[in-house]
């Protein structure tokens, strides 16, 4: 016998996602790489947020952070190289119901999609972007990127690099129109998800910066500061993260920062000795863009529909052999 229509809405409420709610494919990422771990964070943010899958879309560019969509069993969009930003923004231009994320790489953002980081950064739309700084291209084998260390080798730079690396904290906190900014790292899971969680929360453009290891091209790089706990500075303050006892244990090094003193953050963003994690800045009065462009009604499907039905019937050809238009 079939349930009665209510107890099938009751259990339809009752219902609750779970992280293999938003497991896409299985990640093709090498063994070690941090981008593993970002996943794992977004996907138990999915979960601790109940955010509803149809509801949630994931725009990359191109790189190897960039798959990022395909392993999320959400909505996806697998842009071009640096153009995640403008995609992200149409969207949310148009459906602001949804929640947008960005995934982007240090060479994606930094170099090739640089115009469009800056500008969205000024738009402040609600979109929370997560840039993953592994130093280098890998997804192309092994070329400089523009956070790459001074002096590294690729296959770029045979006889190793010879510009300082751009920092993308400081780069965002000189834009005028910033509301948040924060810096993560793939070695502590605990303070990962915690900042994209605030990052989610915050109503504006949430630009978080993650280092995370490249097993591949870059596999030392960041041992110094994974094995001396004394390397990192963990930031906590009420309105930004807050850090655990069992942490606080092997992370001594920390510092109360508020998040409004964009000045501070300016100097803690300016040195990698110690490495900052937390929320830098972050200023919940500056207004969105979506919300300053808002249109006069949502575009439903029932509007879009009737739009796209109004032009057609334009064309329309009557037995009489004429037109309606």
């Amino acid at each position: 016998m079939d349930k009665p229509l209510t107890e099938c809405a009751l259990k339809l409420l009752d219902e609750e996602y779970t992280l293999d709610d938003y497991k896409g494919l299985v990640p093709r990422w090498c063994t070690g790489c941090g981008d593993n771990a970002i996943l794992a964070a977004v996907q138990r943010l999915c979960r601790d947020e109940q955010l509803p899958p149809e509801k949630t879309v994931f725009v990359s560019g191109i790189g190897c952070s960039s798959r990022f969509p395909h392993y999320m069993h959400t909505y996806g969009f697998h842009g071009l190289h640096g153009r995640a930003m403008p995609v992200a923004e149409g969207i949310k231009m148009r459906r602001p119901d949804l929640n947008v994320f960005v995934i982007t790489g240090d060479g994606d953002c930094c170099s090739i999609g640089t115009a469009h980081w800056i500008h969205a950064i000024r738009y402040n739309m609600n979109i929370t972007v997560l840039m993953h700084d592994n130093g280098i291209y890998g997804l192309t084998k092994n070329q400089a990127s523009p956070t790459s260390p001074l002096g590294i080798t690729s296959r770029t730079t045979p006889g190793g690099t010879y510009l300082e690396p751009i920092n993308p904290v400081s780069v965002s906190l000189g834009i005028r129109n910033v509301s948040f900014v924060a810096q993560a790292v793939d070695w502590i899971p605990e303070m990962l998800h915690d900042i994209i969680a605030e990052a989610f929360h915050h109503k504006g453009f949430s630009f978080v910066r993650i280092l995370q290891r490249c097993p591949e091209f870059l596999d030392h790089r960041f041992d110094d500061w994974v094995q001396e706990p004394d390397w990192m500075l963990l930031l906590h303050h009420e309105n930004g993260v807050r850090i655990s006892p069992d942490l606080a244990k092997i992370y001594r090094n920390q510092e109360q920062h508020d998040p409004s003193d964009r000045n501070r953050a300016r100097e803690i963003a300016s040195t990698n000795h110690p490495m900052p994690v937390g929320v830098l800045y972050r200023d919940p009065g500056m207004p969105c863009y979506e919300d300053l462009r808002k249109p006069d009604r949502l575009y439903t499907p029932d509007i879009v529909k009737a739009a796209i039905e109004e032009e057609f019937d334009k064309f329309t050809i009557h037995p009489t052999g004429h037109p309606t238009g």
